[in-house]
């Protein structure tokens, strides 16, 4: 067992802690490690879906422009060092354990989790490598996510939908409020959530603390020409952006980038119209709409709620495929899988279901009692009964959790990954 691996071993035993919602202990690590944070820049992103894309595509412009990036991303999809990115890298394996070893002796921390241990390390890596700006991604909700120690430089809220309803709330409106929990007083947030709940919810805490909203169909907006994109900030347009992650659902993704953009530009970081056209074109997110060529081809996509479910439904149909479509599902205990299931309906030719390697997942054959399919033994039969049903001239789509996707894509692509943990 290498070194990483050993700390990884420790550092997934703190699962048994589970997820601690507030902010005491982590400001108090932090206060013990000399407030990393502090030394750091930051663009906030929290959301329900979108939150990735939006953080991708900010970093990539980011670092087209030539600022050095640091992005801060959870859950990871293949390896735990993709959580933390230095100019768009994985750090590596050796400075994770460093890092992992050097937190774990400091008898002077608070008990952390292990979402509060990563944030740390995180931060301090981040410090560490003298980033410019980091693009730190929510983990969970916002308000007391550990990620909200910081004042950033902007924030943004993507789209809100139902999520973690026993944590954050049973409807959008209490969900709203946890994820506006991020503003910060005279701290701009551009604001991608439509609904009047939603933004009512999100008015009342930027009008309690004093930061000023940007609204998406107000004050950013974005058009699709064909396959290219144009985008307004106000009085500012670009015309003939190329997006590098596809979906007509990223227009909104990238206006929301763009906002960003020009409020981070007041604060000192510019950015060129040639670096945000560069930038959009290069960012890639793998796991999300990410197709693999093959016979039969896959593509992977992280919708993991009924939303997400829906976005992909729409994608599809699209896409228009002309042979068989097999939809490979797997999801967590905590989903509306009846609503994520029926977004399928009519789209695909075949269901698989089966488990990802997950604690909290779903049993595959309740799966299959909402919606007809067939119910795998594991993720590997899964896929091979996938390829199966969907022939040479297919598509196996891999949907439902990214820990379903994270597996899928490892068999598919033989590619290297660390096991999965649900936080």
């Amino acid at each position: 067992m290498t070194r990483y691996q050993e700390s990884l071993r420790w550092l997934y035993g703190l699962e048994s802690r589970g997820i601690k919602l507030g902010l005491d202990r982590i400001a108090a690590a932090a206060d013990v490690r000399g407030h990393p944070e502090r030394a750091l820049r930051f663009v906030h992103v929290g959301g329900t879906n979108g939150k990735g894309s939006v953080a991708t595509m900010l970093e990539s412009v980011l670092r087209t422009a030539g600022y050095r990036t640091g992005q801060f991303a959870s859950p990871h999809l293949q390896r735990y060092v993709e959580r933390v990115r230095i100019s768009g890298r994985p750090i590596s394996e050796r400075e994770a354990a460093n890092r992992i070893e050097e937190l774990r002796a400091d008898t002077h921390l608070p008990p952390l989790s292990f979402f509060e241990y990563t944030t740390l390390l995180a931060f301090e890596a981040f410090r560490d490598a003298r980033c410019d700006i980091v693009v730190l991604e929510v983990g969970l909700g916002g308000r007391l996510d550990s990620t909200n120690i910081v004042t950033p430089e902007a924030a943004v809220i993507t789209n809100i939908s139902l999520e973690h309803e026993r944590i954050l709330g049973d409807t959008l409106a209490k969900i709203a409020r946890e994820k506006a929990g991020v503003l910060k007083p005279g701290v701009p947030c551009i604001v991608g959530a439509r609904g009047k709940n939603v933004r009512r919810a999100i008015s009342a805490r930027a009008s309690a603390v004093g930061s000023p909203l940007r609204w998406i169909d107000r004050d950013f907006e974005s058009t699709w020409h064909g396959r290219s994109l144009s985008v307004r900030v106000d009085d500012q347009e670009w015309l003939g952006l190329r997006l590098g992650l596809r979906g007509d659902y990223q227009g909104d993704n990238a206006a929301c980038a763009l906002a960003t953009l020009v409020e981070l530009g007041k604060r000192g970081f510019e950015v060129s119209d040639a670096h945000i056209r560069t930038g959009l074109k290069r960012a890639k997110w793998p796991g999300r709409l990410e197709w693999h060529g093959g016979d039969p081809a896959f593509l992977f996509d992280a919708a993991h709620n009924v939303t997400g479910c829906e976005t992909l439904a729409r994608y599809l149909d699209d896409l228009g495929f002309p042979g068989r479509v097999v939809l490979l599902f797997g999801a967590m205990r905590d989903k509306d899988h009846r609503g994520m299931l029926a977004a399928f309906d009519g789209r695909v030719d075949r269901r698989i279901y089966t488990a990802p390697e997950v604690d909290r997942s779903e049993p595959p054959a309740r799966l299959a009692k909402l919606r007809d399919g067939s119910v795998a033994r594991s993720v590997r039969d899964a896929v091979a009964r996938a390829k199966r049903a969907a022939g040479p001239d297919g598509l196996v789509v891999a949907a439902g959790s990214i820990f379903l996707v994270s597996e899928v894509r490892a068999i598919v692509k033989n590619v290297r990954t660390d096991p999965p943990i649900a936080m």
